[in-house]
């Protein structure tokens, strides 16, 4: 097949791989609906995909991974950077000549007999100049489909790239699926991602956590701009303004249900709306009026299914309804149609489970699907997206938020200081092993902006990136800290959650206009109990104070591990985050 684009660096690196790949064909992915309907059918006879029930579930299709590939694969995923340094203790490190090698014996030959498509792609609007253009080759329509769904794809990718040699190389090959030679090979100095024997969504669609996250951090710091791991929503008020808020949370926080909240009736009566821009990574740039501004590189929704339903997130679930794949769920064999675990209280009966054996789920003790089953839907989908999430320019933010799992230490909701206390706020961010997670309960573990797998370089290089780009913007986003998981004694949560945090969300706004004041305390500005909304909530003011308050102790443990968790960075942490290590220790001493 003739290349769509006569860039001599893409043509250049597109005949080394094919040279080391050796596929019996090559497809060049176009963007047209003709040619994706073609791969459609083509995955369809070989077993790759099923058709859904096209009356219920226009457009979509249902897909399997292998038993043993169904999750991201932390422990085989490198950062392969010249010095070991740059890529720091939170990484694996490679050196690039290794990765390359080993890279290079496992793919040689690999797509013998089999089909390679390039598939051209930008991460954010074309042509916006927030956006970034890569190119995956890849052996498998479902990443063909996927990316498609996730990025934008096709021959205007090409035209706005031109003969610049700007673009992100992504090497993807299902190989043998071999789990002892799985690997995901980042070379954020060479713009490149090698990923192989590896068929599931998170290590093989390219554009995700591989290229927006660890490549884009690499790139947001050499060029002055940053890629979070972050939500971006905007809060229209009943007077049609919209204020956009930036949020980053680590896994089992919240994230997904706070990116598509549906406001309490109290606040829906009044005209109170909420907007997905996006729900899971930002790109933020500093523009001429001194504010920072977010885009949303991501063209689809790449949801983990069980647990998602009309009651706790009604928007993400009527996202999925059309033009989605489905990955590892429950296929219902007497109307085709797809199940998992609290989706609905009326499991089938006639079904196969995520690893196609027949399955009743009124009668089988085992889950129907994986419980990191998922769907990869279109954002357009999604009821309350928002009118800007395809802007150009972008959304600028008013406030950003750091949230964790905390039974006792932090309370529901503080504000820092400034940028710099914000930046050690987000640093120290942590949550608390639940009966999900791996080991005991409990747990405290550190996830700094909640980017703890997907910086692509030194952690402590990271943070002085965050408190150098603070010193740039005359009109800083305010930072925030919240815990939406309080318990009490009887370890229930005290905070009812969901779209009743947007009664906080509500405060944080009113702070970032100075509309209402605060108390000071040592870890920041925390609310008076009477600037939170509670109408309607069967809370009382004590309740909510007793959310409110700081617990000495608790706090002073937390500084400890602070302390560790930063020596273990090593001697990239910058000074400025060990002196408010210092102002919270000073403060908590003082504290009666």
């Amino acid at each position: 097949m003739k290349p769509l684009t006569s860039n001599s660096n893409v043509l250049k690196w597109v005949d080394e791989i094919t040279s080391m790949m050796n596929p019996s064909d090559v497809v060049w992915i176009d963007g047209s609906e003709n040619l994706y309907e073609e791969l459609r059918k083509e995955a369809c006879s070989t077993g790759e995909l099923i058709k859904l029930n096209q009356e219920i579930y226009p457009g979509c299709y249902y897909h399997r991974s292998a038993k043993d590939d169904v999750a991201r694969m932390e422990d085989k995923t490198y950062i392969c950077t010249r010095r070991k340094e740059d890529a720091g203790y939170t990484n694996n490190w490679m050196s690039p000549q290794d990765a390359y090698r080993l890279g290079r014996e496992i793919f040689t030959d690999s797509m013998k007999g089999r089909t390679m498509y390039i598939i051209p792609y930008s991460m954010g609007p074309v042509g916006s100049p927030f956006s970034k253009i890569g190119f995956e080759i890849t052996d498998s329509i479902y990443v063909v489909l996927s990316m498609n769904i996730m990025t934008r794809v096709g021959q205007d990718v090409l035209d706005a790239l031109g003969d610049s040699n700007d673009f992100v190389r992504g090497v993807h090959g299902k190989c043998t699926l071999d789990i002892n030679r799985r690997y995901i090979f980042h070379f954020p100095e060479d713009n490149t991602i090698w990923s192989c024997n590896s068929g599931y969504g998170g290590n093989v669609l390219l554009g995700k956590k591989c290229f927006a996250l660890r490549i884009a951090s690499y790139q947001g710091r050499m060029e002055g701009w940053m890629a979070e791991h972050m939500l971006i929503v905007g809060i229209e008020s009943p007077d049609g303004e919209v204020k956009y808020i930036a949020g980053a949370f680590p896994s089992a926080c919240g994230k997904t249900n706070l990116a598509m909240l549906i406001p309490p009736e109290v606040y829906l009566k009044k005209g109170y709306r909420v907007w997905t821009v996006g729900d899971d990574i930002a790109w933020l740039r500093i523009k001429e009026d001194g504010r920072l501004w977010a885009i949303n590189p991501e063209a689809g929704f790449f949801g983990v299914a069980p647990g998602t339903n009309a009651k706790s997130n009604y928007n993400a679930l009527m996202s999925t309804r059309k033009n989605s794949i489905f990955t590892n769920v429950v296929l219902n064999l007497d109307d085709y149609t797809v199940w998992w675990e609290k989706l609905d209280n009326n499991p089938p009966e006639n079904a196969l489970d995520w690893m196609g054996n027949p399955w009743n789920g009124k009668t089988s003790k085992e889950n129907g699907a994986h419980p990191n089953s998922r769907f990869t839907a279109p954002a357009i989908n999604c009821p309350c997206i928002s009118p800007e999430w395809e802007s150009p320019e972008g959304v600028p933010l008013s406030a950003i938020i750091f949230g964790g799992r905390r039974a006792k230490t932090a309370p529901l909701v503080y504000q820092s200081r400034n940028w710099q206390h914000g930046t050690f706020v987000g640093s120290t961010l942590a949550s608390e092993t639940t009966a999900a997670a791996a080991g005991k309960v409990g747990v405290v573990r550190r996830d700094p902006m909640a980017m703890l797998p997907f910086c692509g370089y030194n952690m402590g290089d990271y943070f002085r990136h965050w408190l150098e780009m603070g010193k740039k913007m005359s009109n800083p986003p305010k930072i925030f800290h919240v815990n939406w998981f309080r318990t009490n004694e009887k370890g229930e949560f005290i905070w009812p959650g969901f779209g009743d945090n947007f009664r906080v969300i509500e405060w944080m706004l009113k702070r970032c206009e100075n509309l209402v004041d605060a108390e000071e305390s040592p870890i920041g500005y925390m609310p008076r109990p009477e600037d939170i909304n509670l109408e309607g909530l069967n809370i009382s003011t004590d309740t909510l104070k007793s959310l409110l308050t700081i617990d000495k102790e608790a706090w002073l443990e937390d500084v400890k591990g602070i302390e560790e968790f930063y020596k273990k960075i090593g001697d990239t942490v910058p000074q400025e985050l060990y002196d408010e290590l210092k102002t919270l220790a000073d403060n908590l001493n003082k504290m009666e």
